[in-house]
């Protein structure tokens, strides 16, 4: 199964370009979010260094943001690179579960192996990635058992049809937007955190 990422962009801006205003794009060194300015007139999901698996961690963070984070550069969220401390890096992993989850999830889809980030090589802080590793799993199955978020649902499904069922880019395009189309209000929130 060959892997392009042209035809992971197709799947996306297919899908999210004209009903929410945003392309997946290819970036460089580190991947960022832009919403739309007065320079570039819709919001950039950037993956870094044209990695796949990189646009698919960077679609999943999207898929989950709201509205209002939707608006943010990087969605209103901090980051810090390798050195984190313990309590950094126990945040980082619990802001990282959920979207490590769909992008778990949209590497099966694709045929993919997935492997987790802990992202802190250089730290300070023992990371237990087998710990955080089941964690993701967990929440992944929870996703698979309670219903994916409505974009994620879509994207789960675009990506299903193109690479499982080897269905042309637009019938699995035209596949997602008939889950955004059936959308329920509320989905998947008995998969977030309490």
């Amino acid at each position: 199964m060959t892997h392009r990422l042209d035809d992971v962009i197709a799947l996306f801006d297919g899908l999210f370009q004209q009903r929410f205003n945003t392309r997946l794009v290819r970036g460089g060194d580190e991947p960022l979010y832009l919403p739309a300015d007065d320079v570039v007139p819709w919001h950039r999901v950037i993956f870094a260094r044209g990695f796949y698996s990189s646009a698919l961690h960077e679609i999943s963070h999207w898929c989950i943001a709201g509205e209002r984070r939707r608006r943010l550069e990087d969605y209103g969220y901090w980051y810090l690179p390798d050195g984190r401390d313990a309590e950094q890096q126990r945040r980082f992993e619990e802001a990282e579960v959920a979207p490590q989850a769909l992008e778990m999830l949209f590497s099966h889809a694709c045929g993919l192996r997935f492997h987790v980030s802990v992202d802190n090589l250089g730290g300070a802080a023992e990371v237990d990635r087998a710990t955080f590793h089941e964690r993701v799993a967990n929440r992944a199955a929870c996703y698979e058992q309670e219903g994916l978020p409505d974009r994620a649902a879509a994207f789960y499904a675009a990506l299903m049809a193109f690479y499982r069922h080897g269905l042309p880019l637009e019938r699995a395009v035209a596949t997602g937007q008939h889950v955004l189309d059936q959308a329920r209000p509320a989905a998947s929130q008995a998969c977030l955190p309490s």
